[in-house]
């Protein structure tokens, strides 16, 4: 077991759930991983995150999601959770003026038609990709996308918890 892992195990259940709020943004999702605490290694850890994500209500997706910038737009603060989303975005950072401009009326067209914000697992992507992918996704019937929303917010989550629990 590693010893940020170990940590996060003998962590008060109040700080463990602001740690994995850094992960996502859901407080059923934090409470419940703290509450299955101890997690016996990494693995353990990574599939109850991923269990819980799939059990959660729609709102509470919502909720998770609602702490997340829109691709494209820099995250603000200085919390794990916005250097995160920095270096997770990179791709789009780099991106011409013209695919930001794409992005952004992509952006706006997904939010009009499901009323949340795109949510994409942006790592290692480039602007480009996610470009195409916003695109394709926004002829998605909502339930099919909020599908495919959960699993990218999973891929999220699991990402931030391996760097959150990893030496």
């Amino acid at each position: 077991m590693s010893q940020r892992l170990t940590r996060f195990n003998e962590l008060s259940a109040r700080d463990a759930e602001r740690e994995l709020l850094a992960c996502c943004a859901s407080p059923a999702w934090a409470r419940a991983v703290t509450a299955a605490r101890p997690h016996p290694d990494q693995q353990a850890l990574l599939t109850t995150a991923a269990d819980v994500l799939a059990e959660l209500s729609w709102p509470d997706i919502a909720q998770a999601l609602a702490a997340h910038p829109r691709i494209g737009q820099r995250a603000d603060g200085d919390g794990r959770d916005a250097a995160w989303s920095r270096r997770e975005q990179a791709g789009v950072a780099d991106s011409d003026e013209a695919t930001r401009v794409a992005l952004r009326a992509a952006n706006q067209a997904y939010e009009d038609r499901f009323g949340h914000l795109f949510l994409i697992f942006a790592n290692g992507r480039t602007a480009a990709e996610i470009l195409a992918a916003a695109q394709t996704r926004l002829a998605n019937e909502t339930a099919v996308e909020r599908e495919v929303v959960r699993a990218e917010l999973t891929r999220i989550a699991v990402l931030r918890l391996t760097e959150l629990t990893n030496e």
